[in-house]
């Protein structure tokens, strides 16, 4: 038997106070609890990389992480990625060159890629596939994705040409 546990942090710039059983996932937690949908669950074994959310500006697993981790952090998801009906660069880019195929990996990727980008403005071709080598796509399609990411890169550094 568990018992409820309360959790309080900040998820795309609002603040929630949540009550879990101890064992909760974060990502059951932003799924069942806060009705964030769009953070999607595929191995449930932290392998496949699609539930990867932003906590304290790193990716992380969600299906790995417990709520009660994340009490006291500040978590991005993919509900919260644009700002002010803008999309981020990253999803502005996978827009742009069709990287989003079936949608199920796309949260994971552009939090993968967020977070990547963050530590490593301006990578090349195969640090990109080495950094998203940990999301799964099923469709397989990363060449798409590959571009975009460094297509992203470019807009976020300014670049006249990105995003032309």
């Amino acid at each position: 038997m568990s018992r409820s546990i309360e959790v309080k942090l900040k998820v795309n710039g609002k603040s929630y106070v949540g009550h879990c059983e101890s064992r909760t996932l974060m990502a059951d937690f932003l799924r069942d609890h806060l009705n964030l949908t769009g953070t999607h669950v595929g191995c449930e074994h932290g392998v496949c990389g699609v539930c990867t959310i932003l906590v304290d500006g790193e990716a992380v697993r969600s299906c790995i992480m417990l709520a009660a981790q994340a009490d006291g952090a500040d978590v991005v998801t993919i509900e919260g990625l644009s700002q002010a009906g803008a999309y981020h660069p990253v999803q502005k880019a996978f827009h742009d060159h069709h990287a989003l195929q079936c949608g199920f990996c796309t949260p994971g990727m552009l939090a993968t890629a967020i977070d990547f980008l963050n530590t490593n403005a301006s990578p090349t071709e195969q640090e990109v596939r080495e950094a998203l080598s940990a999301v799964l796509c099923r469709c397989t399609g990363y060449q798409n994705i590959v571009t975009a990411v460094l297509e992203a890169a470019a807009a976020m550094r300014g670049d006249a040409k990105a995003g032309a």
